[in-house]
């Protein structure tokens, strides 16, 4: 019993604990994305265009060529569903944020949210469809 009882003060103590600054990115980061599908959602393309990092502006060069791009890639954005945050991730030395989305037709989707954070606060800087997890019996 002592033994395990050591082992778990050990494992508690290299344990690495969210720092306050940390959950509060977090926060952020989720609500960004959250006001980007709640735009989207409401059809307030304007809105979801300020949530774009300077970078996703400049390659779009308009709130039209980012909305058709959105409409026409990403359809479980443009209509987003239920909305699930999974986990955030720093890869180097970005911020990563994985979401499961479900589109129209209940489909479940996860993507992946680069973030960055600007003058501005946080941005989205891109967004990366990730391949369906295989499940079986």
């Amino acid at each position: 019993m002592r033994k395990l009882l050591t082992a778990i003060v050990m494992a508690l103590a290299l344990a690495t604990p969210v720092s306050a600054q940390d959950a509060a990115s977090g926060d952020a980061i989720r609500g960004v994305i959250s006001s980007q599908l709640e735009a989207f959602r409401a059809g307030d393309v304007p809105a979801a265009w300020a949530h774009a990092s300077p970078t996703i502006k400049r390659l779009f060069g308009s709130e039209q060529n980012f909305a058709v791009m959105v409409e026409r890639s990403y359809p479980m954005v443009w209509e987003p569903g239920d909305v699930q945050f999974l986990e955030l991730r720093e890869i180097g030395g970005k911020q990563w944020q994985k979401v499961m989305v479900k589109d129209a037709n209940n489909v479940f989707h996860i993507l992946d949210y680069e973030m960055i954070e600007t003058e501005s606060g946080w941005q989205i800087d891109g967004v990366q469809l990730l391949p369906a997890p295989q499940i079986g019996a």
